[in-house]
């Protein structure tokens, strides 16, 4: 399992480290853009706007994590985990938008070749550079994202490896007009462009997934339908939704028990399976158990029921209120779309069998005048 945090000390690993990657993006935006502009390279003024953008999802991604973190309360009662999966849309769609921005201003450079830039050496170095402090960087927010299992650490981890890579493409871009080639600083940035806009792409649509709570992939699904499989009590499963909110996943699950048993153990097989899902799974945070004596999925819901209180009124009425009085228990079981019932009756109280006999016969005239109870079985208490 993961290293285990509070809510405070998760709040505060993942502020920290956001805050460090906000000042080295502050560093490599104004090398980058000034280095760009004086060393006349599109590439590095289009990585340095990328670095500017990672500046703006940091800010982003620190209000995302402060809302985030609030308590659940009474309007409220999931939390604010959403308010990161919406920080990671918005960071998502400034990407495309930065993209685009880029791309357009490169394609109309190479459509006037008279107006590309020629980069200098000093903008070779800035790209190194850039690649050193990126890779640094995806390496601890992406630890810190594994350590506090947050969805919006990893995306802003995986932001800063594409800022290595594209400073990568813009070091070969940079060298290879050194060596002759005019076009390929504009290559590179558009390259950066591609790049960028793509990540964006995916962080918009695996967002927005979430916020219409797409299932747990298929995979972890089936561990999790294994998991309550195997729990003591549980005959089977029938229905079993899964969500996803910032980095918590919540489960609805519908489990079969054996009709026969109580109440209280049913409840008890329920918060095992809660119990069991918690500690094996990481981002489980809350499991919802509906407890079922049979598999009601495809069960006919028209169907007229009889509750407990209009059974007791016909037992009444066939017993005669005296003997009924007598009744200590009815146990009823709703099964198979029909009633069956567990007349109890203490055996001292009735000193002629004729009485036992009596309700026997009374008992079963209810199962033959009403077709929606099945069976009534009497018990005689010692």
């Amino acid at each position: 399992m993961a290293e285990q945090y509070n809510a405070d000390e998760i709040a505060t690993h993942k502020t920290r480290v956001t805050y460090v990657a906000m000042w080295v993006n502050v560093f490599l935006t104004l090398i980058k853009i000034g280095v760009g502009i004086v060393g006349q390279s599109a590439a590095l003024i289009a990585d340095g706007i990328h670095s500017l953008s990672d500046l703006a999802s940091d800010l982003l991604v620190i209000i995302a994590i402060k809302l985030g973190a609030r308590e659940a309360y009474y309007e409220h009662p999931y939390g604010h985990k959403r308010f990161e999966t919406l920080a990671t849309v918005i960071l998502g769609i400034g990407l495309i938008v930065i993209a685009g921005g880029i791309g357009w201003d490169v394609s109309e450079r190479l459509l006037h070749p008279e107006t590309l830039l020629t980069p200098s050496y000093e903008a070779l170095g800035i790209a190194f550079i850039s690649i050193l402090a990126n890779e640094w960087l995806y390496h601890y927010t992406k630890r810190v994202g594994k350590q506090t299992r947050s969805k919006l650490l990893m995306a802003n981890a995986w932001h800063h490896r594409s800022d290595a890579i594209s400073s990568v493409i813009v070091l070969f871009g940079i060298a290879a007009v050194m060596l002759g080639y005019p076009f390929a600083d504009a290559v590179a940035a558009i390259i950066v462009a591609l790049m960028v806009g793509k990540i964006g792409l995916k962080l918009v649509f695996e967002s927005i997934k979430e916020l219409v709570d797409t299932s747990l992939s298929e995979d972890l699904v089936q561990e999790i339908r294994r998991e309550i499989k195997i729990t003591h009590g549980v005959v089977s499963i029938h229905l079993l939704r899964t969500r996803q909110m910032g980095e918590d996943a919540y489960i609805d699950a519908h489990i079969v028990v054996d009709s026969r048993i109580s109440v209280s153990e049913g409840h008890m097989i329920g918060d095992k399976v809660r119990e069991n899902l918690i500690q094996k799974f990481d981002d489980v945070v809350d499991v919802l158990v509906h407890i079922d004596p049979e598999d009601d999925e495809f069960k006919d819901k028209s169907k007229t029921i009889l509750t407990r209180s209009n059974l007791l009124e016909l037992l009444e009425q066939a017993l005669g209120e005296e003997l009924y009085e007598r009744v200590e228990a009815v146990n009823i079981h709703y099964l198979n779309d029909s009633v069956e019932m567990e007349v109890i009756i203490p055996k001292l109280l009735l000193p002629e069998s004729k009485q036992v006999d009596y309700v026997n016969e009374q008992c079963h005239l209810l199962v033959k005048e009403h077709e929606s109870i099945e069976k009534i079985y009497l018990f005689l208490k010692v």
